[in-house]
């Protein structure tokens, strides 16, 4: 008799570090008062994970995630070598954002964490992909904005959530998991538009001025 199925293997969790720069900033109080930070790192890696990968296929490399919140301008940003990442969060950013505070920190870390984890077609993907992807995960793992909503802009990689609804528009055309393939395909190649051809079956183009005809058939441009 075949042997009985495994179980898949769980997600590798990594090790979080947490940094913070200013402690009587308000918005140290407000992200302590909101989440709790391993928590709030394992759900965003979760995230990753769950529309990026498959048990099977989620890379292991990444040991390590140092979360620093610090006052400066803008949001957040991640850097790091191949297997430890540091996700730098605005204290300032964080303290503009009180009125919907959770969801704004847990959708942020989603995104940034993404970072740590997504392909990039040996940093060849424009960067409106990569920043469309990591907004992809936020918008499944439900924390969009409220300011959010598909729109056609000038190019179909004008990144963000522009490209994330692009993205999830496909998804929803193709089938589940069409976008996990797409990062998939960038894990060994450099980046090619014939990419969305293997995963689509159209040409990127194409499928944009489709999906700008279904937002104009729905009102959203």
């Amino acid at each position: 008799m075949p042997p009985h199925d495994l179980p898949p293997p769980p997600w590798v969790i990594p090790n979080f570090v947490l940094r913070v720069e200013d402690l009587s900033h308000p918005g140290a109080s407000i992200f302590f008062d909101c989440v709790k930070p391993k928590e709030a790192l394992k759900l965003a890696v979760e995230a990753s994970y769950t529309w990026l990968y498959t048990p099977l296929t989620a890379p292991t490399h990444v040991k390590t995630i140092t979360l620093v919140l610090r006052p400066f301008d803008g949001v957040a940003y991640t850097w790091g070598t191949h297997d430890t990442k540091e996700i730098n969060f605005s204290l300032d950013w964080i303290k503009s954002s009180e009125a919907r505070a959770r969801d704004e920190i847990l959708g942020v870390l989603v995104h940034e964490v993404v970072h740590c984890y997504q392909y990039n077609a040996k940093e060849t993907c424009p960067g409106g992909l990569i920043e469309g992807i990591a907004d992809f995960v936020r918008l499944h793992a439900g924390f969009a904005p409220p300011h959010w909503r598909p729109r056609a802009a000038e190019k179909w990689d004008a990144g963000y959530d522009a490209t994330a609804y692009f993205l999830d528009w496909i998804e929803k055309r193709c089938g589940e998991g069409t976008i996990r393939r797409l990062n998939g395909y960038m894990k060994d190649s450099t980046y090619s538009v014939k990419l969305f051809e293997r995963v689509a079956g159209e040409s990127v183009s194409s499928l944009y001025a489709l999906y700008c005809d279904h937002l104009e058939q729905t009102g959203n441009l």
